[in-house]
């Protein structure tokens, strides 16, 4: 077994009131079950960072990348399963009907839109991601804050 860290893209989608995506992962999902999310996944062989991106999206939501607007951060972890994970996170805008995602069918049960002060509803489960989710919210915030978007 290789010791190194999976790859792991992710994408904070904006919609066009500078909200940000998440959804919930379902109770059965080994890592990180019943816990807020944001769009995501492990690369594939040989696939770069952004068509991980882009297919993610596309399975996780059925929308699809138009534009990477900005790297929100790269962030290691460790998961229940003990393996390492090495995250980069974008800040992106997607094509298609942002009020109806398709949400993949096992993994995520429901979703919402949030502003940058409506993240306390990230703390539902903190207990199970170590407050992650609501920390790259806030730093793809303060991304966007910075762009001046």
């Amino acid at each position: 077994m290789s010791s190194e860290p999976l790859r792991v893209a992710a994408a904070l989608v904006l919609d066009e009131a500078g909200r940000i995506f998440f959804q919930m992962r379902s109770p059965s999902r080994k890592l990180f079950p019943n816990s807020w999310d944001v769009v995501g996944g492990h690369l594939e062989p040989g696939e770069t960072v952004e068509e991980a991106l882009a297919r993610e999206i596309q399975e996780e939501t059925g929308w699809e990348l138009a534009e990477i607007v900005a790297k929100v951060g790269d962030y290691t972890y460790t998961g229940e399963d003990g393996l390492t994970r090495f995250e980069t996170d974008f800040l992106v805008r997607v094509r298609g009907d942002l009020s109806r995602p398709v949400l993949e069918e096992g993994k995520h049960t429901a979703y919402r839109w949030l502003g940058p002060d409506e993240l306390d509803v990230l703390d539902e489960s903190a207990h199970i991601n170590d407050g992650m989710i609501r920390q790259l919210a806030e730093d793809g915030f303060a991304v966007l804050r910075a762009l001046d978007m």
